[in-house]
């Protein structure tokens, strides 16, 4: 049973269609390995398995038809902040606690009409802010490789299933690093594709500009099929692009011959753990014995990305979530007139750090520090994307650390939130500039925590980035690499 849910997406298809397993085996594998393992790691927050086990047969009576799908039969996660109809969507908060979502969210219906089974919704930060998961209301998600460790944010219960092997792949968000950040901790692979590139349609929104769905997967391959299954226009998503979708996969299996590959020297200084830098330098001279020319850019605009991140991200945050007032739906706190209930409501709903961005956000919005904050922020942020393009002009990629650090303690940040948001440091530019990134292993620490290595591109570059990232895969074996978990008790 273990080594069914060992298997990729790509291999799981492979399986299925030569008829080695059914659908309902491969989820009743899950679903056991998920109870032998989620109590010590916490993944996952709800699980329909039921509706789980319908959709399964469903899948193994379309393949008995003679039916095909390029995901038929395959158990696929996601993360508590889509909505899947019938099923509560929390985003990590009290606020959402017995909302019940009435709809399917666009890439919901785009994995549903590809033939996955929609199974069990993972943990996150509330309403997405967070780099280690400890701001969910429900508890910390935990690190497969070290359970005393974060497993990142706030796509972090992502990151573990898949490391665990209780999830072929997940689907989660990045705003800021929410799927590269937690890949990185728990030896995934992450991508953030480019704004607009999938549709945010049914996704409760974050920061609006800079929200972007992404897949957590096992390898490569696997996030080219799913990049392949939920890409494309979508008329209910104004920020959709209206760009042709090309067969991802078609990327993979070249060398890297021909690729300029830019090394910016603001990402590899003060501040990085020495074992990263030590990682990832050793992860670019394996891209250079690829036949990538590897050469030197910069972008001196890296030092302003954080304190741009934080008050764009937080006025977005600010109005986005003013809709959770009490009234309309979510949690209701009785009270003797509307702005008392407005107030306790929302006091009683959020956690500490959606009071603490709401509260920074509103601020940055405010009469008399708009054109001070907000605007200023917006203007750095051209300027962000500017240094992006000019490095672009002499590089078809970056070579970037993904995280600053390995995974650390539970505990160790979360004092501190400026430490907790330098986190995203290497990745919440990317945001910014509206390009895209993918994350892959590319070692361990000495303590043995995974490191990951962040190819960047420019917008509509993921061809090129899945090319780096499944050749340098192909030449190392840290993604085959998995961790060591005791059965809960």
């Amino acid at each position: 049973m273990a080594a069914l849910t060992e298997l990729t997406v790509s291999e799981a298809v492979r399986v299925l269609s030569e008829g080695g397993t059914t659908s309902t085996s491969l989820l009743e594998a899950l679903l056991q390995r998920i109870d032998q393992h989620d109590g010590a790691i916490h993944a996952y927050v709800s699980i329909d398995r039921e509706d789980a086990m319908r959709q399964a047969e469903a899948a193994d009576a379309r393949r008995k038809r003679g039916e095909s799908a390029p995901l038929l039969g395959v158990p696929i996660a996601v993360k508590d902040l889509f909505n899947v109809k019938g099923q509560p969507c929390t985003c990590g908060s009290r606020m959402l606690e017995g909302y019940i979502a009435p709809f399917d969210a666009t890439v919901i219906t785009r994995l549903r009409e590809a033939g996955a089974v929609i199974v069990g919704r993972l943990n996150m930060d509330e309403f997405a802010m967070g780099s280690s998961t400890e701001n969910s209301a429900w508890g910390p998600s935990r690190n497969p490789w070290n359970t005393d460790c974060v497993p990142g944010g706030s796509s972090g219960g992502n990151a573990a299933a898949v490391a665990a092997d209780i999830a072929f792949a997940s689907l989660g968000t990045d705003t800021g690093g929410s799927v590269r950040q937690p890949a990185s901790f728990c030896g995934c692979v992450g991508l953030k594709p480019t704004y607009g590139r999938i549709s945010r349609y049914g996704v409760v929104a974050y920061a609006s500009s800079l929200d972007q769905v992404g897949p957590v997967t096992k390898d490569v391959r696997d996030t080219a099929l799913l990049m392949n299954v939920m890409s494309g226009l979508d008329l209910r998503d104004s920020t959709s692009l209206n760009v042709p979708t090309p067969d991802f996969t078609t990327a993979l299996g070249r060398d890297l011959r021909g690729l300029r590959l830019g090394l910016p020297s603001e990402y590899f200084g003060a501040g990085l753990d020495p074992e990263v830098e030590r990682a990832v330098r050793a992860a670019t001279d394996v891209c250079r014995s690829l036949g990538a020319e590897i050469v030197s850019v910069s972008l001196p605009q890296t030092k302003f990305a954080i304190p741009t991140y934080y008050v764009i991200a937080t006025a977005e945050a600010s109005a986005n979530l003013a809709r959770f007032d009490g009234i309309r739906y979510g949690a209701r706190v009785k009270a003797d007139s509307p702005l008392e209930l407005y107030e306790q409501t929302r006091a009683r709903g959020f956690g500490s750090e959606v009071k603490r961005r709401i509260i920074l956000g509103t601020y940055v919005l405010s009469s008399g520090y708009y054109d001070a904050y907000y605007l200023r922020a917006q203007k750095v942020r051209r300027w962000i994307r500017a240094g992006f393009d000019d490095a672009f002009r002499s590089c078809d990629a970056l070579l970037t650390p993904t995280a600053p650090t390995p995974a650390f303690r539970f505990g160790e940040k979360s004092a501190d939130p400026l430490q907790m948001y330098l986190s995203d440091i290497f990745t919440a530019t990317v945001n910014l500039a509206g390009g895209c990134a993918l994350s892959v292993p590319c070692g361990f620490s000495a303590t043995g925590m995974p490191i990951g290595m962040q190819v960047i591109g420019p917008a509509l570059a993921e061809e090129t980035l899945l090319r780096v990232g499944h050749a340098y895969e192909q030449a190392t074996d840290w993604h085959l690499r998995r961790p060591q978990l005791k059965a809960s008790v």
